[in-house]
């Protein structure tokens, strides 16, 4: 017994101390990519680890404006938002039914949703080109959000099952007592108790989409709906011509810091949810 615990430990030690290896990589190199965004093209390639003594926060202006990242940012905005507010309007009454009711076929219907996690978008993309081909929403942002809330719907429905499986069932027997019917029970009752759980699918979510690069790829052609990852794209091939890596560096910092802000934010918020979904009632 001891020596399994001494073995828990020393992996416990490993464990923890990979970890921390880890987030300092990880804290170091963003802080690397802010500083190197700071300085001029001939001070990042005269001294690669210096310090920027002389912020140039011009390089922002011109990634703004010149290579248009402002437009993306806004398209990604636009396209994102609708799409985790619609994702969520889908699959929270989803799992609430999946997870508290009794109807025919439930498991298999549960199954079916988890099932859809495991299909790789990649092999849906010619049906779905030709989809919204025939529907005419190739370079529609409201074609993308529609592919984004199709292809979340599983994984955010899974996660929001074992939030809805915690609740306890006296919840809707008070209600049902009371003169609720099951709308006003999920949307009064239940669906605010799962707060922390929607805020944790929320951000998830939003974090995946706003990193999504070959769908907007597939089904946006035209520069005024870029999103935000295919414009850093755009950018990233311009350098053969511009050798101008201090603004790919401003660019790589203007994706981040939105997930950054909402994770720092948020981060009490998602660890509760997290949590709450990984025990049942």
């Amino acid at each position: 017994m001891k020596i399994l615990t001494k073995g828990r430990t020393a992996w416990d030690i490993i464990a923890r101390v990979l970890l921390y290896l880890w987030c300092a990589f990880s804290i170091f190199v963003f802080l690397w990519v802010i500083n190197s965004s700071l300085k001029t093209n001939q001070g990042f390639f005269s001294d690669i680890w210096g310090i920027a003594h002389s912020p140039q926060y011009g390089n922002y202006r011109k990634i703004w404006t010149t290579y248009h990242l402002g437009t993306y940012f806004i398209n990604s905005l636009l396209i994102v938002i609708p799409s985790v507010l619609g994702l969520l309007a889908v699959s929270a009454p989803a799992a609430y039914v999946l997870a508290r009711k009794e109807f025919p076929f439930r498991k298999q219907i549960t199954n079916l949703v988890s099932f859809g996690m495991g299909i790789p978008y990649q092999l849906l993309l010619v049906p779905l080109f030709f989809l919204l081909f025939n529907l005419r929403l190739i370079n529609s942002k409201f074609g993308l959000i529609m592919v984004y809330i199709a292809l979340s719907i599983p994984f955010t429905v899974f996660l929001l099952l074992g939030y809805f499986r915690t609740l306890p069932k006296s919840l809707e027997e008070a209600a049902e007592i009371d003169g609720c019917g099951p709308m006003l029970t999920f949307f009064r009752i239940m669906l605010p108790l799962t707060r922390n759980g929607l805020v944790a699918a929320a951000v998830l979510n939003f974090v995946g989409l706003w990193n999504e690069f070959l769908l907007a790829l597939t089904f946006i052609s035209k520069d005024s709906n870029y999103t935000l990852s295919m414009g850093l794209y755009a950018l990233q091939g311009s350098l053969q011509y511009t050798g101008d890596w201090v603004s790919l560096f401003a660019a790589f910092t203007l994706v981040v810091i939105p997930t950054f802000l909402l994770f720092i934010l948020l981060s009490r918020t998602i660890v509760a949810g997290m949590t709450m979904g990984a025990v049942k009632e």
